[in-house]
């Protein structure tokens, strides 16, 4: 039975992570939006997918910082059933049927994950069900010229980024999701199952596999490893294999290959093969490998093992998506290198977290005196997360910002007049990065009316402390982001 469409994001998993600081172990898989969905996917209402993003990111943050009380799954389920419960009749009668009532759907789901709950501690970071509208999620990008660098194509409405790379002798395109906040790269493998034995779908789905059978040079090393979730897993084996960057190539490159995927991954809709990350080698979930960017600079492929990343957004048209991700060096062709700062990585997990000197907000961009919050970047990520407290301070120099206290969620205007001021920029190594005003809406509340109001891009979340923040692609689409694991600090540039 498929009943990711109801899925409790980021509920039903054990907290013992915390009790080993040293290896925080999740990964990315973004969420899908709820507009223009697969035909066989049932929809959502927009607040609960956005209350599911908020969800996944308190998760992605108490894991990030080893919050002491981190978010409890009896919390995360009362924000979903909150939000579910306070949509407005007229709106509930799209969602509530007889035999299709949602928050029936919803507890019988968590009912039944509750008795499969992890006893790892992994932090879930799952997909909701749904595609964009071109059909399958995905906007092409325009193909890079620069070296060592691949397109990154956007998945649904700017919540994920996928890049092509080739595997296997001969080689063959995969795609997989380039995430920031992971550090491993693996793909599905040939004859991959669902983890689930009660799933409705015999397969994997139609996505891209590697084995024996379409590459000369796999080897299996029949070595195991697994990334659990509260609600599925991802499992296999350590393979070698030749893997090819953009003309950057390692032969007998180790990483994994899943012979067993949950739900999450393998509907046919889902636009990516596997996964490719680029956080610090420390967070690795595979054992005894080296991540792909070091074993590039190993192999002598690259000086400095540099991740650089153009975030591109949907709105700016397909036309116009130059996102990217470079290796090994910035692309000077993608950002004003006298805007250029650098900062240290404040986080002692292998995450990158930056030291946030301020926060403006409003038309006149006002300072609001954050001058001791942390950042982590992330783009795994879609949202902006921080303490109420801060939130709320934002959102009170943002026009007609309006505070849903029954749901604990802000509003803001959907339509966005052309040319208008930015309302929100964060202050990093001494300079102000302001954030596109077409960024801070998220979804409509109420998807019969996309030019009413529609949630907000910021969200407020009970955080490890009062100075943390989860930054995603809100932020990240309005600056050239690189990292460097050698020196252990991020830069950030304006966009030309």
């Amino acid at each position: 039975m498929r009943l990711l469409a109801v899925l409790l994001t980021t509920s039903v998993l054990s907290l013992s992570v915390y009790a080993h600081p040293a290896i925080p172990p999740f990964v990315s898989v973004p969420l899908l939006p709820v507009s223009t969905r697969d035909a066989n996917a049932p929809s959502l209402p927009p607040t609960v997918v956005h209350q599911q993003h908020t969800n996944r990111a308190l998760r992605r943050l108490d894991s990030m910082v080893r919050a002491p009380n981190p978010a409890t799954d009896d919390y995360l389920l009362r924000n979903l059933v909150r939000t579910a419960a306070a949509l407005p009749p007229h709106i509930q009668k799209r969602y509530y049927h007889p035999g299709l009532d949602y928050l029936t759907r919803l507890a019988a789901h968590y009912n039944h994950k509750s008795t499969k709950a992890s006893t790892t501690g992994e932090p879930q970071s799952l997909a909701v069900e749904g595609v964009d509208v071109d059909g399958n999620g995905v906007t092409a990008a325009i193909k890079p010229t620069f070296k060592n660098t691949i397109g990154l194509e956007i998945q649904a409405q700017d919540i994920g980024y996928i890049g092509q790379i080739k595997i296997g002798t001969p080689l063959r395109v995969f795609n997989l999701l380039v995430d920031s906040g992971s550090a491993d790269l693996w793909v599905g493998g040939e004859g991959c199952l669902p983890t689930d034995p009660f799933d409705d779908q015999a397969d994997c789905g139609a996505h891209n596999f590697l084995g024996s059978s379409s590459s000369s040079t796999f080897h299996d090393t029949k070595s195991p490893w697994t990334i659990e979730y509260g609600t599925g897993t991802v499992s296999g084996n350590l393979t070698t294999d030749t893997v090819a960057f953009n003309g950057l190539t390692l032969r007998n490159h180790k990483f994994g290959v899943a012979y067993k995927e949950s739900s999450e991954f393998i509907p046919d809709y889902i636009p990516f093969d596997g996964i490719l990350g680029f956080a610090n080698s420390t967070i690795a979930r595979q054992s005894h490998t080296t991540p792909f960017l070091p074993s590039l600079v190993a192999a002598g492929k690259l000086t400095h093992p540099i991740a650089s990343y153009h975030i591109p957004r949907l709105a700016d048209g397909a036309a116009n998506n130059h996102g990217e991700l470079t290796l090994g060096a910035l692309n000077t062709a993608r950002y004003d290198p006298k805007t250029l700062v650098s900062v240290p990585n404040m986080s002692p997990f292998g995450f990158w977290e930056a030291p946030l000197q301020n926060v403006a907000a409003g038309p006149e961009l006002t300072l609001l005196g954050f001058t001791n919050r942390t950042a982590i970047m992330d783009t795994g990520t879609t949202l902006i997360v921080a303490p109420q407290d801060d939130v709320a301070a934002m959102h009170a120099l943002i026009p007609d910002a309006v505070y849903h206290e029954d749901v604990g969620y802000w509003v803001v205007p959907c339509v966005v007049p052309k040319g208008a001021k930015p309302v929100l920029a964060l202050v990093i190594g001494g300079r102000t990065f302001t954030v596109d005003a077409r960024d801070i809406p998220f979804l409509p509340v109420d998807e019969a009316n996309p030019t009413g109001n529609c949630t907000s891009g910021i969200t407020e979340g009970k955080v490890g402390g009062p100075l943390e923040w989860l930054v995603g692609d809100v932020f990240l689409k309005n600056v050239y982001m690189s990292t460097n694991e050698q020196t252990n600090k991020i830069s950030f540039a304006n966009l030309k």
